[in-house]
């Protein structure tokens, strides 16, 4: 491959109609990096980085990647779309922990990763889930996130009228109320339809053992981050053990051998590893074929703009297996502008035969909402 020429960093941020609630926080507006590389003979990919938080995140990871990864990445030849996630990871290390950002470096190289798989499979002039595995289906099906247990008898029907069949809650909020406001919503499926919840990492050990036996007899797919991602491996395997439903975990795992330890330790049943927060296409995809051949579920994790949706719709085609794409169901412009109908689709998404993950150009209905546009050429 030609050496890549120039890197384009674009942060955005779209007013939300209503804040996107969940335990840890509320988001405000809703933002997005987008990042694009270029090799000197014209050949480009998009990627996206995640920016969700903190609040002031979107504007320093796009500076980020241009004002102190550009340099190792302008001039940088690779002969597979990984070598450039490999180089950055072992050269940015040490600046990484001088300055105690390892999750925005992470967060910086998963997007350049996915840019560069984007640039290769558009080179090879196939989509990118063909180009990472030439007998991937194009079209996946997905779920309804990101939805406020409150707003649930609102929101579930309207997704239900799109096609939807299955559903995740946000719970965590209120402890003693998450239970029958849950077992009020499963009341309400239709057959064949599926409700997850997810509680963001808001319980101690003792409030997730409390709510697994509340629970119990709930109809629930999985349990979702019950626990802090960072708690011992024999509390997750408590509450594994205390649950009906299969735990769910994943986006605040980063690292090979962290997924590794989750997937063995085998108290997590659905991994969900973020492509716009670690590794990328290129170590999400070996993430999601070890969960699968450990007989887990892969549902990537993602609620950002529609570059991370595309590609995470792309690499979850490629993994193969029962897994479900996560689509937010709240309004968001930075992914609802990628799309012709207006908005995410329901039930099932449709990967377009163009080569990489489809996108040309950014949408120019994004431009309003664009806070910093910075470039670098080698």
């Amino acid at each position: 491959m030609s050496a890549i020429a120039r890197l384009d960093a674009r942060a955005f941020r779209a007013p939300a109609a209503a804040p996107v609630a969940t335990s840890f926080g509320v988001m405000r507006d809703r933002p997005a990096v987008f990042v694009r590389i270029e090799a000197a003979d014209g050949a480009f990919g998009w990627g996206e980085i995640f920016a969700n938080w903190p609040a002031a995140g979107a504007e320093h990871r796009a500076r980020l990647v241009i004002e102190d990864i550009a340099d190792l990445v302008l001039g940088f030849r690779a002969e597979d779309p990984a070598a450039l996630r490999r180089h950055l990871e072992k050269k940015t290390f040490i600046r990484a922990l001088q300055c105690g950002e390892q999750g925005p470096f992470a967060q910086a190289i998963a997007g350049l990763d996915a840019a560069m798989h984007d640039l290769f499979a558009r080179r090879a002039g196939l989509p990118l889930a063909r180009f990472l595995n030439p007998r991937a289906p194009l079209r996946v099906p997905l779920y309804a996130s990101g939805i406020h247990i409150r707003d649930a008898a609102r929101l579930i029907p309207a997704r239900r009228a799109r096609g939807d069949v299955a559903f995740k809650v946000k719970i965590g909020f209120h402890a003693a109320a998450d239970p029958k406001l849950l077992a009020e919503t499963a009341a309400g499926l239709g057959p064949g339809e599926r409700l997850m919840a997810d509680a963001n990492q808001a319980w101690t050990l003792d409030e997730a053992l409390a709510f697994a036996a509340a629970a119990r007899d709930l109809p629930l797919a999985w349990l979702e981050e019950p626990l802090r991602a960072d708690m011992p491996a024999a509390d997750w395997a408590r509450v594994a053990a205390a649950s009906r439903a299969p735990l769910a975990a994943g986006e605040n795992v980063a690292g090979e051998d962290a997924f590794a330890a989750l997937i063995g330790a085998g108290h997590v049943g659905v991994i969900q590893p973020d492509v716009a927060k670690w590794g990328g296409v290129s170590g999400c995809l070996s993430v999601a074929r070890a969960a699968l051949a450990a007989g887990r579920l892969f549902c990537p994790h993602f609620l950002g703009g529609g570059v991370g949706l595309l590609t995470s719709a792309h690499l979850l085609a490629a993994a193969g297996g029962p897994g479900l794409l996560e689509a937010d169901a709240n309004p968001n412009p930075l992914r609802d502008a990628f799309f012709t109908e207006g908005a995410a689709p329901g039930g099932t998404m449709a990967l377009a035969e163009a080569p990489g993950i489809g996108v040309a150009a950014l949408p120019e209905a994004l431009l309003r909402f664009e806070t910093l546009r910075l470039s670098r050429r080698a």
